[in-house]
């Protein structure tokens, strides 16, 4: 019999959720300079990293829904950080003058991230974590 304080760490529902909020956590703190949650940050360097990409193609590589990716994107135009151009039934996120000028900044926080995930699990420890993470959610969704 298990004791208590460990009834659920057995459960992945409640050890994932655990490590999600920690996550989220260390995350938020990393990128709290910019103004920005992790996610705006992270759909910002995906826009660099393809400019034009489309809202579905962004909800696909950050595993969001469209209507999160429509609501971000929205904010993020109003900010004056992204543009979107509609062409036809097909619409492009591109990135502002401003958008341009904050990359610097979003990297530099990006690395602190993984630097304080560094520190926690040691850099060996914290990408094979992130990986056996990302392999463990392809299997499931695959399920």
């Amino acid at each position: 019999m298990m004791k208590d304080n460990n009834i659920f760490e057995q459960c992945l529902y409640f050890t994932s959720a655990r490590l999600s909020r920690i996550a989220t956590k260390i995350a938020e703190d990393a990128f709290a300079r910019s103004g920005m949650t992790p996610t705006y940050a992270f759909l910002m360097m995906m826009v660099r990293r393809k400019p034009g990409i489309s809202p579905t193609e962004l909800a696909e590589k950050l595993y969001i829904a469209p209507s999160t990716v429509t609501r971000l994107v929205d904010k993020l135009v109003v900010k004056g950080l992204l543009t979107r151009t509609v062409e036809g039934k097909n619409c492009h996120v591109h990135l502002t003058e401003a958008g341009i000028n904050i990359q610097r900044d979003l990297k530099k926080q990006w690395a602190n991230l993984h630097e304080a995930y560094a520190k926690i699990r040691g850099e060996a420890g914290g990408n094979a974590l992130a990986q056996a993470t990302n392999e463990a959610a392809k299997k499931l969704e695959g399920n």
